[in-house]
């Protein structure tokens, strides 16, 4: 099977604790898995569990696991040429295709803004190739990273294959849902035979608590919970560190928790995190065994303010993105009454999922930041729409935004990020500068 779609903006994964000793054996099957191996099921699930035999056995998992929904993060500019053409080779075996409700990440673009984005047809190609054969397996297009907000969350206890890292430490975290980061062929062979291999954050103890933290300070602004979140993760360290903190003042909104745990992904490949008395694993200390570690890190306002600051530059800016994770309904609200009078200078693209994009149009919200200058797109990632080319196409490098993720990536793509409020990122679309 294709190599696995590695999670951009996200540092490898050290040593993980595994379920077994390594080289303790093979995995345990059961008779459908054993009738999947042997392809009385096809050669596509068999592909799929094969591959997931591989994964499983390089983890120390003991056996495999019964998901309910699979998440595949499998966008063209990872996949290329050569793993579109690995999905329509599955595809056209028609040998069935998923057995569990199977959706998709962000695709590589709005094909209704594609020209706007000065992308190439060749792009628009790729992706048209990769729906189709995504369609052909029965996978549903929701082309989202917000499904928690959106599809269906996923509720405490639940197992689940999720490939978006902000899915993934959402589900875990707020949720309770139980996932790994399952790279894009890891979570559509989950989809084709419904299972996933035991390890990881399947596992109780895996669950625990590793490094407690505590605040001082407790955001306001979706830009400051992003730079918390940026925080903890440069200070996790790991994918299977499980930072629990203490000390918030409030209950964060979901909006909130999406930035702050998108963040923590992105800067340091965290899963889980526990807050608590909010989070549903941790409304005691001891519940996630927190009371037995030391407070090994302390957290102000001034921690939060040097990360954003090593974003932000008090200068001209070429774009305003808001992007990574998508917005949601209530975003897109904020942001529609922050556009009314005003015009824009620079542009200012809003990116939301197919789902919340109808109501935005009903509300009229849409109207409203389009009519100022902006435009609002949907089903896309910025980072995961051809960044680079698309920085070169519309001569793009200053980039303003309120996504501590998005900063944290588009470094790496050529851009100068800057990290500001959503206010302060309006007003540079209106003015062309950033203060």
């Amino acid at each position: 099977m294709h190599a696995q779609v590695l999670q951009r903006g996200v540092a490898p994964p050290d040593q993980p604790r595994r379920a077994v000793p390594p080289g303790s054996g093979a995995m345990t099957l059961n008779d459908e898995e054993k009738a999947m191996l042997a392809g009385e099921a096809g050669t596509v699930a068999r592909t799929a569990i094969e591959h997931q035999i591989k994964v499983g056995n390089f983890f120390g998992a003991r056996d495999f696991v019964p998901v309910t929904q699979a998440h595949i993060m499998a966008d063209t500019e990872s996949l290329g040429q050569a793993g579109v053409v690995w999905l329509e080779k599955l595809a056209d075996a028609r040998e069935g295709g998923v057995r569990i409700p199977t959706i998709t990440d962000p695709r590589g673009t709005d094909f209704s803004k594609a020209s706007m984005l000065g992308q190439a047809d060749w792009m628009l190609e790729l992706e048209q190739r990769a729906i189709g054969a995504f369609k052909r397996l029965g996978v549903s297009m929701t082309d989202t990273c917000i499904n928690y907000q959106t599809v269906l969350a996923a509720t405490r206890g639940e197992h689940v294959a999720f490939g978006d890292t902000g899915v993934v430490i959402y589900s875990n975290s707020v949720g309770g849902a139980r996932s790994n980061f399952e790279g894009g062929p890891s979570a559509l062979a989950a989809g084709l035979t419904g299972r996933t291999p035991r390890y990881g954050y399947h596992l109780d103890a895996q669950r625990q608590a590793t490094l407690r933290i505590r605040l001082d300070w407790t955001p306001r602004e979706l830009n400051d919970w992003g730079a918390l979140g940026g925080v903890i993760g440069r200070l996790a360290g790991n994918y299977w560190a499980v930072p629990v903190v203490e000390g918030l003042d409030r209950a964060p909104t979901s909006d909130e928790l999406k930035h702050f745990g998108a963040a923590m992904a992105s800067f340091g490949s965290t899963a889980l995190f526990h807050l608590v008395g909010i989070t549903p694993e941790a409304q005691r200390l001891s519940d996630v065994g927190g009371d037995k570690l030391p407070v090994a890190h302390r957290i102000g306002e001034s921690d939060i303010v040097a990360l954003r600051q090593s974003y932000a530059v008090d200068d001209a800016i070429d774009v305003v993105v808001f992007s990574a994770p998508q917005l949601s309904i209530y975003e897109l609200r904020e942001l529609a009454a922050m556009c009314k009078g005003r015009r824009f200078k620079r542009p200012l693209l809003a990116v939301t999922s197919p789902q919340v994009k109808p109501d935005c149009d009903r509300f009229g919200y849409t109207e409203a930041i389009e009519d100022a200058g902006g435009s609002v797109l949907s089903g896309m990632c910025f980072y995961q729409s051809y960044a680079r080319e698309m920085s070169e196409a519309k001569g793009w490098k200053r980039l303003a935004t309120n996504s501590a993720k998005l900063v944290n990536i588009l470094g790496g793509y050529g851009y100068v990020p800057m990290l500001a409020s959503m206010r302060s990122c309006v007003e540079a679309a209106e003015t062309g500068v950033l203060r």
